[in-house]
């Protein structure tokens, strides 16, 4: 082997080294038990998959037993209250596929559940069976609005009798009995066997156009049930979070991944925009001209090192009212890391089946969920007393 060769080979492993240094890097903090990662697939019902994951946590928390709960029975059921919502409404509300965990329990606590074996079929688009919503919702959705927007002077129930037809053959029936390891049941005698109570569960956000310790229904389009949330400080709903995980609970999180730092390999990051230099060698300008997948590239290359913006009260509420920051997207935050630079991440469980760097795991930076969150869902037990005699939670 000659010194030339020697010299290329330790260049190349130098030059490695320092590509490889900022890789990221991470350490768990903590991590509390859930149930595995599922797919939504080509369907708008992350707000279906990620409560019911956070049910199934609940349940492994406080039986520790694995339960595979049907996210498509709680579509099938929402659906039906989201159209006649829609058309009591005459069309002034938004009938869409997205939702929210209060979604979930709404439904849950008025028809039941049933497991995934009482619906799911073998090659049908039901169940965890890798839906596919296209064409359902484009027979669906001019459906109800033809009868929302109709200008009959008097409906007939008929229309309902059309939904669920609809309903049913897309998303599979809803069983009305069933058998589950050896007992039958109804769906809401399932639910009540499974000790869930919908009362014990809260929805905590901060924004400061609604007065501090109070509720208020975010003004935010998926979440059409005007089911109200408790106002809370940044500072608080932060630590809300991190006492929760801390107590072994998981956490529901409702919010906003269409910025440039939430990335489809597994990363949720800030960025400050302000400082696009060290983003990519060159000025903000060019940074904003980049693909989403060039910016991911380019927040991967850049890992522990990549600029973050400073979380406030009044940032996270500027972004909000800009409409910078949105809600399009419900996940499961179930524990904590941190990198090899000391920044914190949230560990969250996502629907998107085994898919990127961390097989359906995102690390989500604090301040990410500090800026970004609309809302999160938890227990109460699960709120720090302090912040709970401010809401009156107990």
């Amino acid at each position: 082997m000659n010194r030339l060769f020697l010299s290329v080979l330790l260049c190349s492993v130098l030059t490695m080294s320092a590509q490889n240094a900022d890789q990221l890097m991470f350490t768990t903090i903590l991590s509390n038990p859930i149930t595995p990662v599922k797919n939504q697939s080509r369907s708008g019902t992350c707000w279906d998959y990620a409560t019911i994951g956070f049910v199934e946590a609940e349940l492994l928390r406080t039986r520790g037993k694995v339960y595979d709960l049907s996210e498509m029975f709680v579509a099938n059921k929402d659906y039906v209250d989201c159209a006649e919502y829609h058309v009591r409404m005459h069309g002034c509300s938004r009938f869409s596929e997205g939702g929210s965990a209060d979604d979930v329990f709404a439904v849950i606590d008025r028809h039941g559940i049933c497991p995934e074996t009482a619906m799911a079929g073998p090659g049908e688009m039901i169940g965890d069976t890798l839906a596919n919503f296209t064409e359902f919702f484009k027979t669906l959705t001019p459906y109800v609005e033809a009868i929302a927007k109709s200008e009959s002077t008097k409906l007939t129930s008929q229309w309902r009798v059309g939904l669920q037809g609809i309903l049913d053959a897309y998303l599979g029936t809803c069983p009305e009995r069933f058998a589950y390891e050896g007992k039958e049941y109804t769906p809401q005698s399932f639910y009540q066997s499974l000790g869930i109570n919908k009362n014990d569960f809260v929805s905590i956000t901060s924004f400061t156009h609604h007065p501090f310790y109070e509720q208020f229904v975010i003004e935010a389009p998926y979440k059409w049930r005007p089911r109200p949330s408790y106002n809370v400080t940044l500072d608080e709903m932060m630590s809300t979070i991190d006492y929760a995980l801390q107590r072994g609970h998981t956490v529901a999180w409702g919010g906003d991944v269409s910025e440039d730092g939430f990335t489809r390999t597994g990363l949720g990051v800030a960025c400050d925009i302000a400082h696009a230099d060290d983003l990519t060698g060159s000025d903000a300008a060019r940074w904003l001209k980049l693909s989403k997948q060039e910016k991911a590239e380019s927040l991967k290359r850049l890992g522990a090192k990549t600029p973050e913006l400073v979380a406030t009260q009044e940032l996270r509420q500027e972004r909000f009212d800009n409409w910078q920051s949105t809600y399009d997207h419900v996940m499961l935050i179930f524990g904590i890391a941190r990198d090899q630079n000391g920044r914190e991440y949230y560990m969250v469980k996502n629907s998107w089946g085994d898919t990127g760097d961390y097989h359906g795991i995102w690390y989500m930076t604090k301040t990410y969920m500090a800026l970004n969150t609309t809302y999160i869902f938890l227990n109460k037990d699960a709120v720090p007393n302090a912040v709970s005699k401010k809401l009156k939670l107990k």
